[in-house]
């Protein structure tokens, strides 16, 4: 065959090909509204969402491995601001112990490095990663320093009464159920974190997801969640707050160390982590039966994530869609819309709650005195230092709701 003939046959190819998969993309967005264009960028591009994204495994991963270095460097500057100042000043600073106080940061660096650079040799052998040339900045330091935080919240002795405050109106809830009924029903965690909620959950007996897209979060949950690094209670010790002059009472409140967990938790039968964006999940089907109506969550606990939400819209459309006719959606959380506009809709209590209403649930209105499904205000912390100088109290709403069949 003449080579000009072969050339414009695998040019044809190329674009009926092409055509093809247009064609199938365009048909799927036609009758699968959960196709988001996102994933059409993957398909004709190849470019890999979960590699570059804030919150990806690549990015965590370093930037676990680098918390020393990006943190070393952000003393170096402090250091070299306290440098600039007069002598007599200096003395000053020097009397009250100011360049001890440097020193014992760098010391608490030094010990965090520990945890950080277990967290991040684990993800290596779980994921098959090696150090790559990804930039990390002040940002990833900050996600690596807040999921520190979350262990204190999610795993520590001192975030019990935190912990308390949040969980306890929506495990009372969960707890109406009878026990013998438990294991068959489907309880899913979007925005899980460290996982404690979704383990309390699972420890009640339910079978339970929890669904995190953050790396930052999850690699810090594999790491207390694996025999491998996690084998007793308080086995790990962090200074979780050493990075944070602000609003100190003293150093040693500082500097303090957190001993974490307080209890070992363990992945299990009834216990599973999906490390994905929750706007992709579909709703599980009973295995009997492949009819629709026998799809969905039983329960879906949410705490302190619609207000994460950059379409609030879908992701209340999402909550509803993944629930089984009948189920039951939780809510606790305030209205803490991302900052700098990214948010397509920031609405008020009143517009949520009219919106939850017309895509399709039943909001549980105020029964009983003691009614534990009626709504609420919830005043609580977020990941909070006790010892700080300041408190962020939210006024977290609570709500329970039904979907309408």
């Amino acid at each position: 065959m003449p080579a000009n003939v072969v050339g414009q046959l695998s040019i044809l190819d190329i674009i009926l090909t092409l055509s093809f998969t247009l064609f199938i993309i365009l048909v799927g967005r036609r009758f699968l509204s959960s196709f988001p264009w996102s994933d059409i960028r993957q398909l004709l591009t190849g470019f890999r969402i979960t590699n570059s994204h804030p919150f990806s495994l690549s990015r965590a991963y370093t930037s676990y491995l680098r918390y020393a270095s990006l943190s070393k460097q952000e003393v170096s500057t402090m250091e070299q601001s306290y440098g600039s100042i007069g002598r007599a000043h200096k003395q000053l600073g020097y009397k009250i112990g100011y360049p001890r106080k440097l020193n014992q940061f760098r010391e608490a660096i030094g010990r965090n490095t520990t945890i950080t650079t277990a967290i991040a040799t684990l993800a290596a052998q779980e994921f098959s990663l090696e150090d790559n040339s990804y930039e990390t900045n002040q940002a990833d330091l900050s996600r690596v320093r807040e999921s520190m935080k979350h262990f204190v919240r999610d795993w520590s002795e001192e975030g019990a009464g935190e912990r308390e405050q949040i969980f306890k109106p929506i495990l009372h809830v969960l707890q109406q159920v009878p026990p013998s009924e438990r294991a068959g029903l489907k309880v899913l965690v979007p925005g899980s974190g460290l996982g404690r909620l979704a383990w309390e959950i699972s420890q009640l007996g339910f079978t339970t997801k929890a669904v995190e897209f953050s790396y930052f979060m999850t690699l810090a949950m594999r790491f207390l969640f694996s025999p491998n690094t996690t084998t007793k209670p308080n086995q790990h010790q962090i200074q979780p707050f050493a990075h944070w002059f602000s609003h100190q009472r003293s150093n040693e409140t500082l500097f303090r160390a957190v001993h974490v967990p307080d209890v070992v938790p363990r992945f299990s039968s009834n216990l599973e982590l999906i490390e994905d964006d929750f706007l992709k999940l579909q709703p599980p089907r009973v295995p009997t039966s492949s009819a629709s109506a026998d799809s969905g969550y039983d329960f879906i606990v949410t705490l302190f994530f619609i207000d994460t939400s950059i379409n609030i819209f879908s992701t209340i459309e999402k909550i509803y869609y993944l629930l089984r006719p009948g189920g039951t959606w939780i809510n606790l959380g305030p209205l803490l819309w991302p900052a700098s506009a990214q948010a397509k809709a920031e609405l008020s209590l009143d517009e949520v709650m009219h919106l939850v209403q017309q895509i399709g649930f039943t909001v549980h209105g105020a029964g009983e005195k003691d009614d534990i499904q009626a709504p609420r205000t919830v005043e609580c912390e977020y990941t909070s230092d006790k010892h700080a100088m300041m408190r962020w109290i939210y006024r977290a709403e609570f709500w329970v709701a039904s979907k309408r069949s």
